[in-house]
């Protein structure tokens, strides 16, 4: 009897396996297909080789900067509890923050910007960095001296 039970219990098992592997194997596919095919759609079309040895110009620079400089300034002063107040502060801090993209910026940047008026990736990144290195500019109260006894 104890052999019986067994090999019952052992082709219980095997079917099980091979069940399992079987539908896994069929749902993949699937899912690989829809993925792949919805990814092809929402793609955004290959960079431009022409635009990454392209250099951005003086004028392109500049209009670049007054135009993220407005466009921060408008945005800061509609998120502003005291806009008035504020207006002389963020002014300075989004002319900084603008010109300090302005330095390092590429064509498809700038592109991107202005005339398709979305914000690159690498843009957002530089953003970043260039608010955190314009606003460390600016006077800390002087905290607490624990150091003391």
């Amino acid at each position: 009897m104890k052999l019986q039970t067994k090999k019952i219990l052992f082709a219980a098992l095997t079917t099980a396996v091979i069940s399992l592997s079987v539908a896994g194997c069929s749902d993949d596919e699937k899912k690989t297909e829809k993925a792949s095919t919805s990814t092809t759609t929402k793609a955004e079309p290959p960079v431009s080789h022409q635009l990454l040895n392209t250099p951005v110009t003086v004028a392109e620079k500049q209009k670049f900067e007054h135009e993220f400089a407005k466009q921060c300034e408008q945005r800061e002063l509609k998120a502003s509890k005291n806009p008035d107040a504020d207006e002389a502060a963020i002014d300075k801090a989004c002319e900084c923050i603008a010109t300090f993209l302005e330095k390092d910026l590429t064509a498809i940047e700038a592109e991107k910007f202005l005339t398709e008026h979305e914000n690159a990736q690498s843009l957002r990144i530089k953003y970043e960095n260039a608010a955190y290195h314009c606003l460390q500019q600016n006077a800390h109260p002087a905290g607490p001296d624990f150091s003391r006894k």
